[in-house]
């Protein structure tokens, strides 16, 4: 690492989704120039930099609140539909590094947060998915032959004095005769869960994050595009494979970053991202950082923790063992931690032991609410109710939720389900609204996650 590894802090601005504006149509929020935008900055310090960001369903149009909730979890489907695809495909092709830049990394819709990167020099400003369970970064460019709408302006390479196209006999360009395009220039390809998929061109790029520049970014231009990415330019991917935003970055950052999502349902309070070695909280509990035994490096994408347990009204459910959270020999199951999921999805085992257990615990009359895809709902509109606790117990880190991350509401009736649902798969993964409200650490090289309740601040 080269000297003290400099903090990159984002703020990130939360669209308000209370349950007594479901039916009112959104609104768009950010900076209105990024002229503004860097305004705000000139009283940041060189070693923590702020930056406006949104939450994705703020570029939505001309919808309702409850249409995006269901949006939403469409969204989930169709990304763990693809991680288990992708999985799967990895077994059986026996993909490497090279190969899974070709295919990729099917990973359904990408993550809900969105960050305002400056793209080029001089900076051509574009908002982007942040995405722990991807690598690749990318952006749609102009000349775009087949583009979805986003958003702000096309990124336009021409007008940046540091774009440099990948050429195809570079070290950065996977040996495929595939590859290739017709000016030698080194070609990437996506294909998504839900059709989505992105072609283009690999390139050398600078990014700027406020007032601090990242040069020398291998950077996706996307001229084919097409796809459910909500007006974002494209994709920062924040996994652990070399293409990632998290590794390409590892000397000056150090491979650590955090963030802290506040609850859905505030509009007023801020959350943030950051890099470097101020990432690492020191209040935090840490559990180890697992990788997946599978020797196929497509895997090593995720965040992988060991869950051994999980508490309903202070009491540990018992049928919740840790040998469901287990990797079998071909590296099916784990638990992981992603960005990208909204709502916590448990193996079924575990899943209707919980939900059994919370039934148990809050004594209420349960009501149906069949569209919203949960199945242990209740009007909480009309009384005070006392919602059990709920622990995720992980190695050496137990993690108590709030109400906030515990209950959903789902329509504006004041109807509100547990926000847990069952996987279809051997694997368990850790969404954003059990996230919310704690700062989650990513420390790479100290090989651990950390949790620290109430770091939004």
């Amino acid at each position: 690492m080269e000297g003290k590894a400099t903090a990159l802090v984002f703020s990130i601005l939360l669209v308000s989704l209370s349950s007594t504006a479901f039916s009112k149509p959104l609104t768009p929020s950010w900076p209105e120039s990024e002229s503004q935008t860097l305004t705000l900055l000139e009283t940041a310090s060189e070693t923590s930099i702020t930056l406006p960001l949104v939450h994705r369903d703020a570029l939505a149009f001309n919808t309702t609140r409850e249409a995006l909730f269901k949006l939403r979890l469409q969204r989930d489907a169709a990304r763990i539909k693809t991680l288990t695809a992708m999985a799967a495909a990895a077994k059986k092709k026996g993909a490497d590094l090279s190969s899974s830049i070709i295919s990729g990394y099917s990973q359904g819709i990408f993550g809900e947060y969105l960050a305002l990167v400056g793209v080029g020099t001089p900076p051509q400003y574009e908002y982007m998915n942040l995405d722990t369970g991807s690598n690749l970064v990318w952006i749609q460019c102009a000349p775009c032959m087949k583009c979805y709408n986003q958003t702000r302006p096309i990124f336009n390479p021409k007008k940046s004095k540091t774009f440099a196209p990948v050429s195809c006999t570079s070290h950065l360009c996977p040996p495929s005769p595939l590859n290739c395009s017709r000016r030698h220039t080194c070609l990437y390809g996506s294909a998504y869960g839900d059709k989505s998929t992105t072609i283009g061109e690999f390139s050398i790029e600078t990014l700027t994050f406020g007032r601090t520049r990242v040069p020398n970014m291998l950077l996706g231009c996307g001229r084919y595009n097409k796809g459910q990415f909500s007006g974002s330019a494209g994709i920062l991917g924040l996994g652990r494979l070399d293409e990632s935003f998290t590794v390409q970055t590892s000397r000056r950052f150090g491979g650590k970053f955090s963030y802290c999502f506040v609850d859905l349902f505030e509009s007023t309070k801020k959350s943030w991202l950051m890099f470097g070695d101020s990432a690492v909280s020191r209040t935090a509990v840490y559990t180890p950082l697992l990788s997946n035994p599978h020797p196929h490096s497509v895997l090593g994408t995720y965040y992988y923790v060991e869950l051994i347990g999980i508490s309903v009204g202070g009491a540990r459910v018992p049928e919740i063992r840790p040998s469901l959270f287990k990797f079998d020999s071909s590296g099916d199951g784990g638990v992981l931690i992603d960005s990208g999921t909204a709502v916590t999805r448990l193996v079924q085992p575990a899943y209707i032991a919980l939900r059994d257990a919370f039934r148990r615990a809050i004594n209420l009359k349960r009501v149906g609410d069949e569209e919203s895809g949960f199945d242990t709902c209740y009007d909480l509109s009309k009384k005070k109710v006392k919602v059990p606790s709920v622990v995720l117990h992980f190695r050496n880190a137990d993690v108590s939720l709030s109400m906030k991350n515990v209950m959903l509401p789902v329509s504006e009736s004041g109807i509100s389900c547990l926000a847990f649902m069952k996987s279809d798969d051997n694997s368990t993964i850790i969404g954003s609204i059990q996230q919310q409200g704690f700062r989650v650490v990513f420390d790479v090289p100290g090989s651990r996650i950390g949790f620290a309740p109430g770091s939004c601040a």
